[in-house]
């Protein structure tokens, strides 16, 4: 851990890779526009076995990375990743969310918003919301939101809000329309949006 914030009722904020890279790339504006800081990298042996070089040629481990920051209507904590573990190891997955987790509890997250994309271009929404409550999925409908019915969210998007759940911690799950085949920044941007506006509400 690089320092110690004094963070009063943070919102636990994660942007994993995924379809698109919506969640990584809605995390990357998140952490630019509130000039978040570098709070501490998690290292595991449950992730890829390869490194990653800079521009440089200089090496380095895949790894999850938490920022923090005080500027937005929040406090929050932003979770992200160069990759997540590979995505038949189901016990991996498990072990990254709840150390996750346990390092959000003990800075005092109460509430997680997992951010990522819905692969349906033809939704005709921009974005789908999942929560942990019906009251909550309600909440934040309008007509460019929908409430995602009767699906799966896949990964570290999903089921850190599953976990969250079970430890009594409520979230929601922001999921921006995307074909998923590249990188999706209009995507990114409507979920970036959203979860801007969404701090100020909870």
């Amino acid at each position: 851990m690089f320092k110690r914030p004094n963070l009063e009722n943070p919102v636990l904020i994660a942007g994993l890779t995924g379809f698109g890279a919506v969640g990584r790339l809605s995390a990357d504006l998140l952490i630019e526009s509130s000039k978040a800081e570098l709070l501490a990298e998690l290292y595991s042996p449950y992730l890829p076995d390869y490194v990653i070089i800079d521009e440089e040629g200089i090496i380095r481990l895949p790894n999850y990375r938490f920022y923090y920051s005080k500027r937005l209507e929040r406090d929050v904590m932003i979770l992200t990743c160069d990759t997540q573990p590979p995505g038949d190891d189901l016990k991996a997955h498990y072990v990254m969310c709840s150390l996750a987790l346990d390092f959000a509890e003990e800075h005092g997250c109460r509430f997680v918003v997992t951010m990522g994309g819905f692969p349906n271009p033809k939704s005709g929404k921009e974005l789908f919301i999942a929560a942990t409550d019906v009251e909550l999925a309600k909440r934040f409908v309008d007509e460019k939101v929908g409430i995602y019915r009767n699906g799966r969210i896949i990964g570290g998007t999903g089921l850190l809000l599953g976990l969250a759940k079970l430890r009594g911690i409520e979230g929601v799950s922001v999921l921006g329309v995307t074909a998923g085949l590249m990188e999706d920044h209009k995507a990114a941007f409507s979920v970036f949006k959203f979860v801007s506006r969404l701090l100020g509400e909870l």
